[in-house]
């Protein structure tokens, strides 16, 4: 019985390992190519244009290191070639509203905002709601975390910033509390998902990709 214990929790140990090892350094999600894509394929061009989300094609790509961009036209590639940094979202394309604790996690082409000329990407509507409470202070933690954060897998960050968290890490319930104060009367409901299954078995974007909760936006194919 000792000698199986000590399997199992040994067995737990290396899959906490093997996580940790893993993850994109941006949130992408693979298309049937292996390509590692952005944004479910939604072209980061038109929200600057269109100001709106728009799917991109598969035959319209830009590839950069760890990741490659769908776009819906091929006027909209050659601004993209021609300033990359001015299009790209902020973050890796993370939630932003994460990146103001130093999490890597979601992002849902749908949930956007641009400020400042900057693109920010949300993992739903509940953090993007929540990242409105202080829309300053959260881009400037997000832009100091961010450099620490761009050069670790999203789900070892992750676990290492849920186990020791940021000085300025609110929790849901103290975030929450917060919204209702600014908006009395008002619903903010909203299912993540759990902890696992985003740390561990989905992608960054699944949610939005697999309506869960929400429209169904699909994988790009």
């Amino acid at each position: 019985m000792l000698i199986q214990n000590f399997a199992r929790l040994f067995a737990v140990l290396a899959l906490l390992l093997a996580l940790q090892a893993c993850g994109t350094l941006y949130a992408t999600t693979p298309n049937p190519r292996t390509d590692e894509v952005m944004l479910l394929g939604y072209d980061p061009v038109a929200y600057f244009t269109q100001g709106k989300p728009v799917r991109g094609r598969n035959d319209i790509t830009v590839m950069l290191p760890d990741r490659t961009y769908y776009f819906s036209s091929w006027e909209h590639k050659r601004l993209f070639l021609k300033d990359s940094t001015k299009y790209e979202p902020q973050y890796g394309g993370f939630c932003s509203s994460g990146a103001a604790y130093a999490i890597k996690l979601g992002s849902d082409p749908s949930e956007w905002e641009i400020v400042n000329g900057r693109l920010y990407i949300f993992g739903d509507i509940l953090g993007h709601e929540l990242w409105k409470l202080d829309v300053a202070k959260n881009i400037e933690l997000g832009d100091k975390y961010w450099p620490q954060a761009s050069k670790v897998g999203w789900r070892q960050q992750s676990l290492t910033r849920y186990a020791r968290k940021v000085e300025n890490y609110q929790n849901g319930p103290q975030l929450m509390s917060q919204w209702q104060a600014r908006n009395p009367g008002k619903e903010l409901k909203y299912n993540p998902g759990s902890m696992y299954v985003n740390l561990v078995p989905k992608l960054p974007g699944w949610r939005a990709a697999e309506g869960f909760g929400q429209p169904k936006l699909g994988y790009p194919d």
